[in-house]
């Protein structure tokens, strides 16, 4: 019996100290570096400039993430200045899931024609996008659909302009 009490002890203490040792691991791919890191290694297959974390673009991102989980979590644009791309999905989707889902969209855009092949790649062309250089994101959980995160990224200047090559 005494042994169960300093083993039951010795794991609240390791979990404890796992906790606040490595604070990393409850935010994993999730912090501003994570949205950076993820954009800029599409943009250096590309040798595209690097993004930078801007913290006026990440509160306008996340103030629009939390409106649209608190509704229904819907894919709806903001409908403000700056570019966007906007992603849900379940099971612990991160923000660096987000962008993957974007840059994974690289194999529909042909540059050749500056178009998309038989399906969506503006989001990917909007995360490759030359002319944005700041981006800011955010993510909040979905108010009617445990476990579903909503996540927005906004760039400035903004991209995706008809006509215009991202790269």
């Amino acid at each position: 019996m005494e042994t169960f009490k300093h083993s039951s002890a010795f794991l609240f203490l390791l979990a404890f100290a796992i906790t606040f040792a490595f604070p990393s691991l409850i935010h994993a791919q999730n912090m501003p570096q994570d949205y950076v890191d993820a954009h800029n290694a599409a943009r250096s297959q590309v040798n595209v400039p690097p993004v930078t974390w801007d913290i006026n673009l990440a509160a306008y991102a996340q103030n629009y993430a939390n409106q649209r989980a608190a509704g229904d979590c819907g894919l709806v644009h903001s409908g403000g200045p700056y570019g966007e791309n906007i992603a849900w999905g379940g099971g612990g989707f991160s923000g660096k899931s987000g962008v993957n889902l974007w840059v994974n969209e690289k194999s529909c855009y042909n540059h050749d024609t500056n178009s998309c092949t038989n399906c969506e790649c503006r989001h990917y062309t909007q995360v490759v996008w030359r002319k944005s250089v700041r981006i800011g994101c955010g993510r909040a959980p979905c108010a009617n659909n445990a476990g579903y995160y909503f996540i927005i990224c906004s760039y400035d200047p903004p991209g995706n302009y008809i006509g215009e090559y991202p790269y």
